[in-house]
């Protein structure tokens, strides 16, 4: 046996032994308990104390990441190796990141001076926009920017826009990601054509989705301006030609490399947008945050680490428990897209039923991911995390300090995430209940068929992760630090996390079938499908 497979075997033993204990019991058991399992590092304060494991399950976890090889696993990562093998590629979205002077290389090839070059683009074309140095067609300036895109080249851009808008209000941004002709419509529902900027994001620019949704956007445009409606056009792509075909000026096309995953691209170009609507330090700050996490991830050690120990604490309760399910929940409506964001990144990139060798995977691979804003989630699915069949473990979002309005509900706020981690971790027995109700005066009978009802079985697991205040280096360290939590999961898994073929099947059948719905030859489908297009077709 390997020493990867006898870690494994230590960590599912483990994992087993923890559902005969109760989580609160650790702490008396184990006084430096927040010593060991609470970690700081670039603002973000990861408490992993409600997980369930003790202090030598957590080693076991450990001896698990080193005998897994997520050490030599990070250097490859960082060094620009093939870590992306079914596409032979590198995964170097750090690079996009990192400050004026790195050094990275994309199997082998050097390119920071690249990344700084297309930084610098961007930094200039978001100034003149802003200061409107640069304006539309008529010589109106720009006040609204349309971002087209879909998948990574939408969901990143949309996370950072709803967190940080509050910093720049002078320029609007809007989506559209949903081929559904209503999303667009709603995008481009009461802006002025004159005064609007279409950024178009497609790394190919052929996905089906984007570019219907730009050809419609840009005949919104001639239909008010003509064809010098074209200078509003801007396009994020890696087919600089196939943007200046569709219509985009050659200056206005910003390129990005096939090193960089759509997940991980809100870093590149895909973050332009943003970068105009916020402000290019508003953008930089976000850039330095996710640097800084990065820093610590290449030279923390494994035990104080935090996407090692992040990753550790979701393996343990995914492999160790059996819970194929999270709940991620933002104490912040800032935040409140923040578990979307998530479902991408560590369902499609560890979504994988075979190792990076083709081989059927040993174990479960990645949770399933849900969640919404606190508070609104309490009165919907909490229900279900605190009485429910299953344990879900949660992992909570706060920020200590708000960016904005009235600061008492602020308090109430954060009064409600922490008494919502203290009553999955502690519950509330059926003789507590029973004194409540009797102290109530409540008939005897009527007592003992409330008391099941009223008793919280407590002993769910939830991770806290605090933040001073929503800035952009806060939140730039945030998302880095999933992503890099993601990586060290897939390594463990031995599946890659940087691919995707699980979008292309249905993406292929769908151009299949467009042709038959719009009235083209009959292609042989399983009898439900044919039945379905042919209702369509009528």
């Amino acid at each position: 046996m390997t020493d990867a497979a006898q870690a494994w075997s230590r960590l599912e033993a483990a994992g087993e032994a923890a559902k005969g204990r109760r989580i609160a019991s650790l702490f008396a058991a184990e006084p430096d308990r927040l010593e060991a399992m609470v970690v700081e590092s670039c603002g973000l304060r990861i408490d992993l104390t409600k997980q369930p494991w003790t202090k030598a399950d957590l080693a076991a976890a450990l001896e698990l990441a080193k005998a897994g090889g997520v050490e030599a696993a990070r250097g490859r990562l960082f060094a620009g190796e093939t870590v992306n093998a079914s596409e032979g590629r590198a995964a170097l979205h750090m690079a996009l990141r990192a400050p004026a002077g790195a050094a990275f290389k994309a199997q082998g090839v050097p390119v920071s001076g690249e990344v700084e070059a297309t930084r610098a683009q961007m930094k200039a074309f978001a100034g003149q926009v802003r200061s409107g140095a640069l304006r539309g067609a008529t010589g109106e300036p720009y006040s609204a920017i349309v971002h087209i895109g879909i998948g990574g080249s939408d969901l990143g851009p949309r996370v950072i826009w709803e967190a940080l808008r509050p910093l720049s209000p002078q320029i609007e941004l809007r989506f559209a990601a949903n081929v559904d002709p209503a999303e667009l419509a709603l995008a481009l529902d009461g802006l002025d054509p004159a005064r609007t900027l279409v950024v178009v994001v497609s790394k190919t620019f052929t996905t089906q989705e984007t570019i219907a949704n730009a050809e419609t956007a840009r005949a919104w445009l001639r239909g008010a301006l003509g064809p010098k409606a074209d200078s509003q056009l801007v396009a994020v792509s890696a087919a600089p030609a196939v943007a200046q075909a569709f219509g985009v000026p050659a200056d206005q096309v910003f390129g990005f490399w096939d090193w960089v995953g759509g997940r991980y691209s809100i870093w590149s170009s895909v973050g332009l947008s943003c970068a105009i609507a916020l402000g290019w330090e508003v953008f930089e700050a976000l850039l330095a945050g996710a640097a800084a996490l990065d820093d610590h991830f290449a030279s923390a050690p494994l035990e104080r680490n935090a996407p090692v120990l992040l990753a550790l604490a979701h393996i343990f309760n995914r492999n160790g428990m059996g819970r194929p399910m999270r709940a991620v929940i933002p104490y912040a409506q800032r935040l409140r897209l923040f578990p979307d964001f998530l479902q991408q990144l560590e369902m499609e990139s560890n979504g994988k039923r075979v190792t990076a060798t083709g081989a059927p995977v040993a174990r479960g691979t990645a949770a399933s991911v849900f969640g919404d804003a606190g508070t609104n989630g309490q009165h919907a699915f909490f229900q279900l995390l605190h009485q429910g069949t299953d344990i879900i473990p949660v992992d909570f979002v706060a920020v200590a300090e708000a960016s904005e309005g009235e600061p008492s509900q602020q308090t109430k706020l954060l009064a409600n995430v922490i008494a919502q981690a203290e009553a999955l971790l502690v519950g509330r027995s059926a003789e507590e209940v029973r004194a409540e109700l009797e102290a109530k005066g409540v008939a005897p009978a009527e007592v003992e068929a409330l008391v099941p009802q009223r008793t919280f079985p407590g002993d769910r697991p939830s991770s806290f992760i605090l933040m001073r205040r929503l800035t952009p280096e806060a939140l730039g360290a945030l998302i880095a630090l999933h992503e890099h939590k993601t990586f060290v999961e897939g390594v463990l898994w031995e599946i890659n996390s940087f691919d995707q073929w699980g979008v292309e099947l249905g993406k292929t059948l769908a151009a299949r079938i467009l042709p038959e719905l719009d009235g083209g030859a009959s292609n042989p489908h399983d009898p439900s499908t044919t039945a379905l297009i042919g209702l369509l077709k009528n």
